[in-house]
């Protein structure tokens, strides 16, 4: 049986991580199980996930209920649903399935939502079924919601005082409850029928009088999201406010969840995954990479890539219509991979800076004109200096060619990365006018366009002023 850890790329000092390896050697669960206790989360679950499946197993069903809900939060999907897999299994004694339904019941309802997504339905329906009836009934309220909505984003755990409750009394409120809850320290005030009247923070309430409303030290207007408002766009507000947590409220305005930080980064991380995945004309994926089989990898690729190529088909149809110039001056042939890559690369710079720019709000679609016409500037100035720099290269490189041959690369390379510039700004913001995505126009769509329309200019020009 293999118990030795498998790599040490973790975010552990070497020196414990190389205590971790010797104490794996020698099979000391005890003080392996004491280290994981006194670490961050985060680093004890990384730790974790690099032991064998069966030594993992067995150092989770060793840990505290309370350390093991901490870590469990933490490790990786796969080993997650392992563990819930094997503790299910029939042979499994009662009380360590006992312990396990305690842990689970004791997870942040966000994090125990989250987990029962990856499961299978049999080993979902025996954790509900087990569980109490309350978390039975706020896990039903979050799974009954959308994937990417807020209602599937929010936590049920929070803190809600009463607008007419005093500070003492809300401070006591909070030192009974707090404990259950995710963050304490940004705290909701509802009126009558549970509507959000504002938000308080912990500081404010520990640093007023005992006698004071909460209604009077309480923060308004609240910035808040519905229950079916998309998560890319509660991401945007939580990065344009500076928050840390945020109220969710349903149709009628009455609180019904929080959603804080820590879930929101994960919104941002797949969010800007799913954009580069896209920009790169690949169909976005929740996998990870190395989790990813050959088959879905290239099923994923292929779609567009056959898009792709059969776009192609209209550079070919192109240079055959312009066949007669390219027999009669063969030289222009070896100018033409130099213009196309350089007017999709063009295309390609301004395409990245503009859809990054609208995903993080720098730019609206309202700019158009002024971005358009900045490009255009930019476009020209480039592509004069590119220009002067070709011609150099032309004259040492490739000696012999006439001055109308230099003259007609020249005027093409000029006029394709002003259009690309151009053509690179304005479909990203057409796909977003269109409610599309703007990722989709990105660097490999916009160089099929501007490959075309380079040929075409360059055989034009090569036409009116090669006789």
């Amino acid at each position: 049986m293999d118990n030795t850890i498998e790599n040490t790329d973790v975010g552990l000092s070497e020196e414990l991580t190389s205590k971790l390896l010797t104490l794996s050697e020698q099979n000391n669960l005890k003080e392996i199980r004491e280290i994981l206790a006194d670490i961050p989360p985060a680093d004890a679950a990384k730790a974790m996930e690099l032991f064998a499946p069966d030594r993992q197993l067995a150092l989770f069903r060793s840990l505290s209920k309370d350390t093991a809900a901490e870590i469990f939060t933490y490790v990786d999907s796969d080993l997650r649903v392992h563990i819930v897999e094997s503790v299910a299994q029939p042979e499994v004694n009662e009380k360590i399935k006992q312990d396990f339904q305690e842990l689970f019941d004791t997870m942040p309802v966000d994090d125990a939502a989250d987990l029962l997504d990856e499961l299978p339905a049999n080993l979902v329906e025996a954790l509900l079924k087990n569980s109490t009836p309350d978390k039975r009934k706020q896990l039903n309220d979050i799974l009954n919601y959308p994937p990417n909505s807020a209602g599937s984003l929010m936590t049920l755990e929070y803190i809600m005082l009463s607008e007419t409750m005093t500070v003492e009394e809300a401070l006591k409120h909070v030192r009974s409850n707090g404990r259950t809850k995710e963050t304490i320290y940004n705290c909701y005030a509802v009126s009558k029928g549970r509507k959000l009247a504002g938000a308080v923070s912990l500081r404010e309430i520990v640093l007023s009088k005992e006698g004071t409303l909460i209604r009077d030290i309480m923060a308004t207007p609240v910035i808040y999201a519905h229950t079916m408002d998309d998560q890319e766009k509660i991401a945007e507000q939580f990065k344009e406010y500076d928050l840390l947590a945020m109220p969710v409220v349903d149709m009628e305005n009455r609180l019904v969840g929080i959603i804080t930080i820590d879930d929101v980064v994960d919104v941002i991380e797949a969010e800007n995954t799913e954009d580069f995945e896209k920009m790169a004309a690949l169909r976005p994926s929740d996998d990870e990479y190395l989790k990813t089989s050959v088959l879905t990898l290239a099923r994923n690729r292929i779609v567009w890539l056959m898009v792709l190529m059969i776009s192609a088909t209209f550079t070919g149809a192109i240079i055959s219509h312009f066949q007669k110039i390219l027999q009669e001056q063969v030289i222009l042939a070896s100018f033409i991979p130099m213009l196309m890559d350089t007017g999709g690369n063009c295309g390609a710079q301004v395409s990245t800076l503009v859809i990054r720019g609208m995903a993080v709000g720098d730019i609206e679609l309202v700019d158009w004109f002024k971005i358009v016409w900045k490009e255009i500037r930019v476009g020209l100035t480039v592509g004069a200096a590119l220009c002067l720099a070709n011609t150099v290269r032309m004259l040492i490189f490739a000696r012999g060619v006439s001055p109308s041959i230099i003259i007609v690369v020249n005027v093409a390379l000029f006029i394709t990365v002003t259009f690309a510039k151009m053509i690179g700004c304005l479909l990203p913001m057409t796909a977003k006018r269109l409610k599309l995505d703007p990722a989709l126009m990105a660097s490999p769509m916009i160089s099929t366009i501007v490959d075309a329309f380079a040929l075409v200019t360059y055989f034009m020009v090569a036409h009116q002023l090669i006789k």
